[in-house]
């Protein structure tokens, strides 16, 4: 699993400079020839490499990446995801596609800033690039994917200045692996938060947007019963401390556009994509 999730890292660093280009000229309707010349490969190779990692050929994620295709994928979701909160958040008997528990950082634990908490964490490589995973005795309290130049520690302090940081990749490969992985979990996966009582309620909701479904800081802010509140609702989205896991990626804006995302745009759509088309 370790090689296989090493092997599609390096893979999506080619993707993403695909997925940037189609991004950038999707109105002209690049083909596939336009789009080999432009990273420096020949058609049949970047066909099998775009096809082996997003699952689809470039010419079906381009056609993914008009707002038609988005306004159309909103409104499919729109019915699951206010199913899913009125049944108390647990949709179709599961918060999440990958069955997680969340639960909050009490105010005195928050308070602590991680006293007397250790905290093990690793660096691994995901489908979407390099990402850091951080984990306590009973749960993932971060997952992050990293930038150039990013290191874990000034990650993790800025959340947990007093905790014990231990580095530790043999504790969080095996988290890596069920996240990113085909199989499903033997037990759900436990997350950790900190957090107001609104961003709780917002990341609750993430939750139960279905994979591959998508949907608007409004309609969000309306199914948590908050229809003022889209901007508060997309504040809360953007401090979502735990990428994929709590799917932020899914909501976009009304428009039918991407809009922004902590861990960039680019790696937003490739999620979507990965998704939408079933292999994540």
């Amino acid at each position: 699993m370790a090689t296989l999730l090493a092997d599609s890292s390096r893979d999506y660093a080619r993707i993403a400079e695909a997925i940037e280009y189609l991004r950038e000229h999707r109105r002209a309707q690049p083909d596939l020839a336009a789009l080999a010349r432009h990273l420096h490969l020949s058609e049949p190779h970047l066909q099998r490499l775009f096809t082996r990692w997003a699952g689809i050929s470039p010419k079906r994620f381009l056609q993914s990446l008009t707002l038609e295709y988005a306004r159309a994928r909103l409104d499919a979701t729109h019915d699951v995801l206010s199913l899913s909160l009125e049944a108390g958040l647990s949709g179709p008997g599961r918060l999440h596609d990958l069955f997680v528990t969340l639960d909050a950082v009490s105010p005195g634990e928050a308070k602590s800033g991680g006293r007397g908490l250790t905290i093990r964490y690793g660096v691994h490589p995901t489908p979407f690039g390099n990402a850091l995973i951080a984990r306590t005795e009973r749960s993932i309290c971060k997952l992050h994917f990293l930038a150039a130049g990013e290191t874990p520690e000034p990650l993790l302090r800025a959340d947990w200045p007093h905790a014990t940081l231990l580095a530790d990749a043999a504790a969080t490969a095996p988290l890596i692996a069920t996240i990113f992985g085909a199989a499903r979990p033997a037990a759900p996966l436990a997350l950790w938060v900190k957090g107001s009582n609104f961003q709780f309620q917002v990341w609750r909701a993430l939750l139960a947007i279905p994979p591959g479904g998508l949907a608007t800081y409004r309609r969000l802010a309306e199914d948590i019963g908050q229809p003022r509140a889209a901007r508060a609702v997309g504040n809360a989205v953007a401090a979502n401390p735990l990428a994929y896991l709590i799917p932020c990626h899914r909501v976009i804006r009304e428009t039918g556009a991407p809009g922004e995302y902590r861990w960039g745009v680019v790696r937003k759509t490739a999620i979507q994509c990965w998704e939408s088309d079933g292999v994540g």
